[in-house]
């Protein structure tokens, strides 16, 4: 059990406490020890059940709680509580904006016990008339639940990554299986998956179904299997898992076909064909066995197609013409942007976070605590963001040449202005703005909201443009195309965030970015020390819209970025609303 799993469990005890009405004193506990458990930088599991009061700083109490947990599988009130609650209930509070609190009226009061009856009681009108809800918590609530259909047997790809490479060992130590390999959606690194999908070069696929069909975790489905694909769901998230059994010599073709969109397959190969020449890739690989996807691509006349682009997009004419560009690599980011401490929402220390990324081999650090508007996250009043600039010279001067950079994750407010007067934006090195509050605007409002923000003089930086949480939460709606050209007019860079949850900027977008000459980079959105190993989403999605290192801004070197973010302050020019405060 890892130590997302322990989150998981004690932040569900905490919501089965709630929705219980049991003690807050204990609500409260349980919600400490799964921030206890987030914040931690080594697994759980690994330390001696005895030492974990002092790793992991908890009482001895509730260090028990988590050994029992990792020995049994649960503990004792979360057993208790889980028996108490149907099934259904416990379901609903997975659904993004719904709180024990309502859901426990729902339950007692209407005898909601499922997401079923809570959608049929929220269109027959009688949540509504519940105290505390109205017509327009109904309708948000019939719409969390369409996005909850929307949402359901798919995976964040992290996940799905873990559940292929599982299954690839597997494969690869089967007897018979000269190969294997990810394919599908997986290999194609999309943010949400809805089939894993593998390939398995076997002679003998009837020994591969019957190894298939004896995992646990897995549940096989007959009717939609055959003798050369096995198929089935994993039972734990309900997404569609499928094997496909070739012999070694169709191995290459078989991972080229499962690995490509139909429009890359399909896509005209030339403008002018000569007599009999197959006109598309799915054309060539019905015609010839390949030793490997380089030489299919070599035959067809194409550049070599990565898997990460194979969406039938922009790729193929670029691949005609040589002109696909040279991905981005992990190695080639040198800094991390866009990170939280202890000062706001984060779980470590600002010196935590920095010795930490340093020792990973980083050259800077860029850290963006929270503004005071937002004080559901322990935004920096004025006093603590001098208190924080402090800090960051003290360290600075002690871990040089290691650098960090003074930012702070700005809010957009409603009227889309920046959190804090010019007098405190001009303290910081860079302004990375973000909407976090008011997310229904309809795409009008809200792009007008989010282009006032780009223009700001003190914005350097675009957070997560759409707010959206992928399987949870829909998007922030905005006019992309105006976004973007709003960035590149006043050079604002945009981010992908790439917390797992986010993947924002979307990476359709990356490509018309790119060609609009928008700088992109890569941030982790960090809250603890393990969420720079987040970056390699946001790579993966970068590299799906074509990002190269030259356009990726936390690739620049501590010195090219601290340049930067000194040019871009010294041009500022503040607007007349901003020079009275500014100057007197």
């Amino acid at each position: 059990m890892d130590n997302r799993a322990l989150t998981r469990a004690f932040r569900l005890a905490a919501q089965l406490l709630e929705l219980h009405e049991e003690n807050p004193f204990k609500i409260r506990a349980y919600e400490g020890t799964a921030n206890a458990l987030e914040a931690l930088s080594f697994p759980v599991a690994d330390v001696e059940r005895t030492g974990l009061p002092d790793r992991m700083g908890l009482s001895k109490t509730a260090a028990a709680k988590v050994a029992e947990m990792l020995d049994t599988g649960s503990f004792e009130d979360l057993t208790r509580l889980l028996a108490a609650t149907p099934p259904g209930v416990v379901e609903l509070l997975k659904i993004k904006g719904i709180g024990p609190k309502k859901i426990r009226s729902l339950w007692k009061e209407l005898g909601v016990e499922s997401a079923g009856q809570l959608r049929e009681a929220a269109e027959t009108d009688q949540v509504s008339k519940l105290k505390g809800f109205g017509q327009k918590t109904q309708q948000a609530i019939l719409e969390a639940l369409d996005f909850t259909d929307q949402s359901r047997g798919k995976l964040l790809y992290p996940q799905a990554e873990e559940l292929a490479h599982d299954l690839l060992a597997r494969l690869q130590a089967a007897p018979g299986v000269s190969q294997a390999a990810v394919s599908g959606e997986v290999r194609r690194r999309r943010e949400t998956i809805e089939t894993v999908l593998l390939v398995a070069a076997t002679p003998a696929p009837a020994a591969v179904h019957e190894l298939l069909a004896g995992l646990d975790g897995l549940m096989p489905d007959p009717r939609r299997s055959g003798p050369f694909a096995w198929r089935g769901t994993a039972t734990a998230s309900g997404v569609k898992v499928e094997v496909r059994l070739v012999a070694p010599a169709e191995f290459i073709n078989q991972l080229l076909l499962t690995s490509a969109a139909e429009g890359h397959l399909t896509g005209a190969l030339a403008a002018e064909l000569l007599p009999g020449q197959p006109a598309s890739l799915r054309q060539w690989l019905k015609r010839e066995q390949f030793a490997s996807e380089a030489a299919l691509y070599e035959r067809a006349g194409l550049q070599y197609v990565e898997p990460e682009l194979r969406e039938g997009l922009w790729e193929l004419p670029l691949a005609r013409e040589n002109k696909l560009p040279r991905l981005l690599e992990d190695g080639d980011l040198r800094g991390s942007l866009h990170n939280h401490s202890t000062y706001s929402d984060g779980n470590h220390s600002l010196r935590e976070m920095a010795t930490f990324l340093r020792d990973q081999g980083y050259d800077y650090l860029g850290i963006c605590d929270h503004s005071q508007a937002a004080h559901y996250a322990n935004g920096l009043p004025v006093e603590r963001v001098r208190q924080q600039h402090q800090e960051i010279d003290q360290l600075n001067q002690e871990l040089a040449p290691f650098r960090i950079f003074k930012g702070i994750e700005s809010d957009i407010l409603s009227d889309g202005s920046l959190d804090y007067p010019p007098t405190v934006l001009e303290t910081f090195d860079f302004i990375v703005a973000s909407v976090h509050s008011n997310l229904k605007m309809d795409e009008r409002k809200a792009t007008t909201r989010v282009l006032r923000a780009i223009e700001n003089p003190y914005t350097t930086m675009l957070g997560h443009p759409t707010g959206r949480l992928l399987l949870r939460r829909e998007g922030y709606p905005l006019d992309h195309k105006a976004v973007i050209d709003a960035c590149a007019r006043h050079q604002v860079i945009i981010e992908i965030n790439a917390n797992p949850w986010r993947l924002d900027l979307d990476w359709r977008w990356v490509h018309y970015a790119l060609e609009q000459g928008v700088q992109l980079s890569i941030n982790p959105d960090a809250h603890h020390t393990n969420g720079y190993a987040d970056m390699r989403y946001g790579v993966f999605m970068g590299r799906k819209g074509g990002l190269t290192k030259d356009m990726t801004f936390n690739a620049k070197t501590a010195a090219e970025a601290a340049g930067y973010f000194a040019q871009r302050k010294a041009a500022i020019k503040p607007p007349l609303e901003f020079r009275d405060s500014l100057f007197g």
